[in-house]
C-alpha cells in the first residue's frame, strides 16, 4: 500500500466529513450573509476534495497492477461520495432553497433533523473507520520497516564478526608465511655449508692420495 495514496485519503475522508457537516448545517441557516459565507466555504472544499481525488487517481495508477487495481476500486467509492456532496450542494445553493429549506423544516419538523443528524453519524463513522483502517496499515507497515532494520543490522553484525575472523586468519598465513621464508633461508645457509664442507672433505682426500702417491714412488725410486 502507498503512503502517499494513504496520506491523500486520510486528507480526503476528513474533507469529506467537514463539508458534509456545513451541508447540513447550511440547509437549515436563514441568515442570506451567513449563508453565503457558508456556501463560499464548501465550495472551496468541493474543489480541494476534486484535487484530492486526482492526486489519488495519478498515484493509484503509477502502482503495481494488483494495488493499483484495488485503490482505483476504493476510489470510485470517493468519487460516487464526492458527487453525492455536489449535488447536495447544488440543490441547497438553488436559488429556490431558503423557501424550500423552510418548508421542508415547516413539514418535517424533528423527524428531518433526526434523519439528518443519523446520516451525519454514519458518514462520520465511515470515515473514522476509513481512518482507523489507514492508521492501522501505516503503523503496520513500519513494524515491518523496524524488523528489516533490525534485521540488517543483525546481519552487519555479522559480517563485521566474519571481516574480523578473516583479518585474524590473514595475520596468521601472513605470520607462517614469514616461518616458512625464514626457514628455507636457513635450510639454504645449511645446503651451502654442506656443499662447501664436500668439497674441502674431497680436497682433503685428493692430497692425501697425491701425498701417498708421492712417498710410494720415493720409496720405489730409491730401491
Amino acid at each position: 500500500m502507498s503512503e502517499v495514496f494513504e496520506g491523500y485519503e486520510r486528507q480526503y475522508c476528513e474533507l469529506s466529513a467537514n463539508l458534509s457537516r456545513k451541508c447540513n448545517s447550511a440547509s437549515l441557516i436563514l441568515d442570506t450573509e451567513q449563508k453565503k459565507q457558508k456556501f463560499s466555504e464548501i465550495n472551496s472544499g468541493i474543489d480541494e476534495a476534486d484535487v484530492l481525488i486526482r492526486k489519488m487517481d495519478l498515484e493509484a495508477r503509477s502502482l503495481q497492477p494488483g494495488i493499483k487495481a484495488t485503490l482505483l476500486a476504493k476510489l470510485r467509492e470517493y468519487k460516487s461520495d464526492l458527487n453525492k456532496l455536489k449535488r447536495e450542494f447544488k440543490r441547497i445553493s438553488s436559488p429556490n432553497a431558503n423557501q424550500a429549506a423552510h418548508d421542508e423544516l415547516l413539514e418535517s419538523g424533528m423527524a428531518d433533523a433526526h434523519a439528518v443528524s443519523a446520516e451525519q453519524r454514519e458518514r462520520l463513522s465511515m470515515s473514522v473507520e476509513r481512518l482507523n483502517q489507514s492508521s492501522d496499515r501505516i503503523k503496520e507497515s513500519r513494524r515491518t520497516i523496524l524488523e528489516t532494520e533490525e534485521l540488517g543490522v543483525s546481519i552487519l553484525e555479522d559480517l563485521h564478526q566474519q571481516r574480523q575472523t578473516l583479518l585474524h586468519a590473514h595475520n596468521k598465513l601472513y605470520d607462517v608465511d614469514n616461518a616458512i621464508d625464514k626457514s628455507k633461508k636457513v635450510l639454504t645457509t645449511m645446503s651451502r655449508r654442506i656443499t662447501k664442507n664436500k668439497w674441502i672433505v674431497v680436497s682433503i682426500i685428493v692430497a692425501l692420495v697425491l701425498a701417498i702417491i708421492l712417498i710410494l714412488y720415493y720409496k720405489i725410486s730409491h730401491h
